[in-house]
């Protein structure tokens, strides 16, 4: 199977930083010896952790070049996931994740550490609370998820936390197009441009793989995102 160099230099069209795969090893290593006493992940073999955790997360490191990123914030990282490996990737990011589960939490901070990860912070919180956050609020030049909720309602998280002319990024998998049409007014009113999707493909993994990208046009109402809760029980 490819390695995680060799897939970050068929992305990227540039060699790998020397130091990438003993971070990505390590990271590894922490993950599994973690996850066998507070289950992070249902994801517990090395082979696995490299395909569907490492590679899928770095999937998105293209469009955040392309759109010259250096800020960027996770919500619902779990177990630091698109986050920390797009860090590992390209050092100079800006990164901020965002985990409403303490032990998620706790383990990220403790990989930050580990693999002495700067201008990289872990914030425990629910997205509809730090969205509201004027510290945090537009001031993204890109914003992340992946698995947390249906699109209507990962843009009320993600896309006030974006500045105008940032992107949003959703990874998504089957269903992708009907997701985007369900989606449409909730990027209207949030200030989204058109959905673009871009499919990606992880070595190993059969699994249909898509990124949402929206750019951020206007800035967003002040009102959202609304309470917690509140936008999963009534999508825009």
């Amino acid at each position: 199977m490819i390695s995680l160099a060799d897939y970050y230099h068929n992305l990227c069209k540039g060699p790998a930083d020397p130091a990438l795969p003993d971070k990505f090893a390590k990271y590894q290593n922490e993950l599994l010896a973690w996850n066998s006493q507070f289950n992070l992940t249902a994801i517990r073999s090395p082979e696995e952790i490299e395909t569907r955790h490492f590679m899928d997360s770095l999937s998105l490191l293209p469009v955040i070049q392309q759109h010259k990123a250096h800020s960027l914030i996770d919500i619902g990282s779990g177990a630091g996931f698109p986050g920390i490996p797009l860090k590992i990737a390209d050092p100079s990011l800006h990164v901020v994740l965002v985990e409403s589960v303490e032990k998620k939490a706790a383990f990220c901070r403790h990989i930050i550490q580990t693999l002495g990860l700067e201008n990289a912070e872990v914030v425990t919180e629910r997205a509809e609370a730090f969205g509201q956050n004027k510290r945090y609020r537009e001031q993204f030049d890109c914003a992340v998820a992946r698995a947390v909720a249906a699109l209507p309602v990962l843009l009320e998280y993600l896309l006030p936390l974006v500045r105008l002319g940032g992107i949003a990024i959703a990874q998504k998998s089957t269903s992708v197009d009907d997701e985007v049409l369900q989606a449409r007014n909730a990027c209207a009113v949030l200030g989204g441009g058109e959905m673009h999707i871009e499919p990606v493909v992880i070595p190993g993994v059969d699994a249909e793989r898509n990124l949402v990208v929206i750019e951020k046009i206007k800035s967003t109402p002040a009102v959202y995102p609304r309470r917690v809760g509140l936008p999963a029980k009534k999508p825009l």
